[in-house]
């Protein structure tokens, strides 16, 4: 079956016509079209997408493949809750599948006794049982028919309480629930922020339907943001984690929406002549970047969330794409071919017009889609290298090491805590999602079966 080619990273908002492919040759001619960086401006179909807010219904859930773990696993027992039984979702089950995807942790054997959030632990069999830690809780009805989930996590080693929170949740959000929990348990014991209640938004491609999915962090419970008979690409999320911005083709060109998750409204963000692509949010939610064509070559330039304020910021003859803001808000990384094949540059917030941007990437002679961390500690993009594969940087040191193997990574996104990164590829010659950790060890394979998902972003902390 053939599909048409829609990439966000360099042709999807040039001027040149693209043929339509075969799926099977998808791939090779991708980066065909990146390193050849010839202007494209796709020939799209007649309008049929549908645009909608979150839909409750059944998709297709995402599998989880543990490919690689820390190298040394903390061994931890979360017991059953008491009055666990009985409900819709075992909150244990989630917190439990949680610590064992965040690659560090090591599920000890725990049986399915329920034990209290206020029972009084035998810490000593738990140490024979090989736990370091352990988690216990309880589940209350209350009488507004929410439900309140109390635990408790003890230091077996120690033989000391480590404290623990309390959850209020209804019948519908156990896995909530589960993940604060799991959130709770790896800040106690690991110092860092857990990620699990964050957010994933992705792009689910079967014949000519595109999805815009949301789900949460571990790819469960997904829930259809958008649905179009046309691509969608390069979602970002706000930092508030309450829109998300992206590239949609349903007006037979690239239009940059806003999208507001809970009530399915958008706004135009930008729909200037020629293509308008890669939208990013600045740290504070004021701003975007984006590359527009307005001025015929693509360039980058900053909006304000409402749409007024539009500035140019890079000033070359060259094409330059992908901004995204450093962590700071003070300056723009964008990939630019102004030196003849694509690198990573940075400038700062007053765009070239006060001074000339200055290039960061120097070991790779290919180097595209910059994502910088949260934290202002990494870097990661894409570079030839073999393959087409996932790299991170140091910022301070300018220190770059390769994350992957495979061939195929495009589209980095990194989790709230800077501790891993999201990325699409390729596993067995199907699109697939993988996670990886900033230091290697742990790596992950997401697929949808049946299915092609790309287009990951990893969503904020939403407190």
């Amino acid at each position: 079956m053939k599909t048409v080619l829609f990439q966000n990273q360099w042709y999807s908002f040039l001027n040149q016509k693209i043929n339509p492919i075969t799926e099977d040759d998808y791939n090779q001619r991708m980066f065909i079209e990146r390193i050849q960086m010839k202007k494209v401006l796709s020939l799209l179909l007649v309008f049929l997408g549908s645009m909608i807010g979150f839909i409750h219904v059944a998709f297709a859930q995402m599998q989880i493949e543990i490919t690689g773990v820390g190298q040394s696993l903390y061994p931890i027992a979360v017991t059953r809750f008491l009055n666990e039984s009985g409900l819709p979702a075992f909150v244990t089950d989630v917190v439990r599948s949680d610590l064992t995807n965040n690659g560090n942790f090591a599920n000890v054997e725990r049986g399915e006794t329920e034990v209290a959030e206020n029972a009084k632990p035998d810490l000593t069999m738990w140490g024979a049982r090989r736990a370091q830690a352990l988690a216990i809780g309880t589940i209350t009805p209350l009488p507004n028919g929410q439900y309140e989930v109390k635990y408790r996590l003890y230091d077996v080693v120690k033989n000391q309480s480590l404290g623990g929170t309390t959850i209020t949740v209804d019948r519908n959000n156990f896995r909530k629930a589960g993940h604060a929990i799991a959130d709770d348990i790896v800040q106690r014991l690991t110092g860092e922020r857990g990620i699990f209640s964050t957010r994933l938004s992705y792009v689910v491609h079967n014949g000519n339907r595109y999805q815009l999915m949301i789900s949460d962090s571990d790819g469960q419970n997904p829930r259809e943001a958008l649905s179009s008979s046309e691509p969608i690409i390069s979602p970002s999320w706000s930092p508030d984690g309450k829109k998300v911005t992206y590239v949609s083709f349903e007006s037979k060109k690239p239009v940059i929406y806003i999208h507001e998750l809970a009530t399915g409204k958008r706004i135009v963000l930008s729909n200037e002549k020629g293509n308008n692509s890669a939208p990013s949010w600045s740290p504070d939610g004021s701003k975007l970047a984006l590359s527009l064509s307005r001025d015929n070559n693509t360039q980058v330039y900053v909006i304000n969330a409402d749409g007024t304020g539009l500035r140019r910021m890079s000033r070359s003859s060259a094409i330059d794409t992908e901004p995204q803001f450093s962590a700071d808000g003070n300056s723009l990384y964008f990939t630019s071919d102004r030196g003849g094949s694509p690198q990573i540059y940075r400038m700062g917030i007053e765009g070239e017009a006060s001074s000339a941007a200055k290039r960061v990437t120097f070991k790779h002679a290919y180097a595209t889609s910059p994502r910088l961390s949260p934290d202002g500690k990494y870097m990661a993009y894409i570079a030839r290298s073999g393959g087409f594969r996932l790299q991170l940087m140091e910022l301070r040191s300018g220190e770059v090491i390769s994350l992957t193997q495979t061939n195929y990574d495009e589209t980095p996104t990194f989790a709230a805590n800077g501790k891993f990164l999201l990325y699409a590829t390729r596993v067995d010659g199907r699109p697939v999602l993988a996670a990886v950790s900033v230091d290697g060890y742990v790596k992950q394979v997401l697929r949808i079966p049946g299915s092609v998902v790309r287009e990951p972003a990893w969503g904020p902390f939403m407190n």
